[in-house]
């Protein structure tokens, strides 16, 4: 089976069983150590430089901003609150952790994506905290604070960690050729059990529309859409489908995460969906890279 292939499959997987398994929700706290374990094995083999900057990534960087505040903004016409912050969460979400990898199979320059994961996971990550007490609806300062002190451990701590044990230990540098694998159980294992979390939340709200769980996913599949567009415009001749992967494939765990803490799990079914959307589209990239049709 084809890597992309076996990675959606791997995926689908886990959403079915976290869907019929909403007794697992009980450890849906490990989803937050997940994220922070993923975080530490990318950082250990990112470094920012210079030579990889590029101005198109500042364009990304506006990009994710205004698709955030987009999508929070028809979440609302279309549905109300929680599709609001559902689509809001997909929107503002930065680049994933896969995305430098995925862009290797598409023979794409991972440097680029490397950059802008880097810039998005951390300048994201500074600005939430300033963000979230607004678009949930309670800007305090206490809000501030703790949004703060929850996003600055979830990606601070492991940024610092790695860059030290890097310093002490240089051949730490290497180690996540070598975690590929479990890196990716630890991601499939967080889908699992924030699947679990939302299917457990759902059986108990019998008043809750379908119909809105419905438009929460057309929603996530919308800000997917436009995403990798607005990406590949971005990207331009130079870097359409580094801009475009920088873009559309987002770091889910991190904002679904976010979701289920400051909001509910029905709001973290957006990103949840999200992740189906953009394996999809990653699937078919692959295969298309590998059997490319003849002109």
């Amino acid at each position: 089976m084809k890597p992309g292939l076996s990675r959606t499959v791997a995926i689908l997987t886990a959403i079915l069983a976290g869907a019929l398994l909403p007794q697992a929700h009980a450890a849906a706290w490990l989803v937050r150590w997940l994220v922070m374990g993923m975080l530490f094995v990318v950082f250990l083999q990112t470094r920012l430089s210079r030579e990889s900057l590029h101005r198109s990534h500042a364009w990304l960087l506006a990009a994710n901003f205004v698709i955030g505040a987009a999508a929070w903004g028809a979440g609302w016409l279309i549905g109300g609150r929680d599709v609001a912050l559902a689509a809001f969460f997909c929107g503002i979400t930065p680049t994933a952790t896969a995305a430098p990898v995925i862009t290797s199979f598409l023979g794409g320059r991972v440097s680029y994506v490397v950059a802008a994961f880097m810039l998005s996971n951390l300048i994201i990550a500074a600005l939430l905290p300033v963000m979230l007490p607004f678009v949930l609806g309670h800007p305090t300062p206490d809000a501030f604070g703790q949004i703060a002190r929850s996003v600055g451990g979830l990606v601070f701590a492991p940024l610092l960690l790695a860059w030290l044990l890097r310093t002490l230990h240089p051949e730490a540098a290497l180690w996540p050729k070598r975690l590929g694998n479990l890196t990716f159980a630890a991601w499939v294992t967080a889908i699992f059990l924030i699947t679990a979390n939302a299917s457990e939340f759902l059986r108990h709200q019998s008043g809750l529309p379908r119909t809105i769980i419905l438009e929460v996913a057309l929603v996530s599949l919308a800000v997917c859409v436009v995403s990798f567009t607005v990406g590949r415009l971005i990207g331009g001749r130079e870097f359409p489908a580094e801009a475009s992967q920088s873009l559309g494939q987002k770091n889910t765990t991190f904002t679904i995460y976010l979701a289920m803490t400051y909001a509910n799990p029905l709001v973290a079914l957006g990103p949840t969906f999200y992740v189906l959307w953009h394996n999809l589209w990653n699937s078919w990239q692959l295969r298309r890279h590998q059997h490319p049709t003849p002109r």
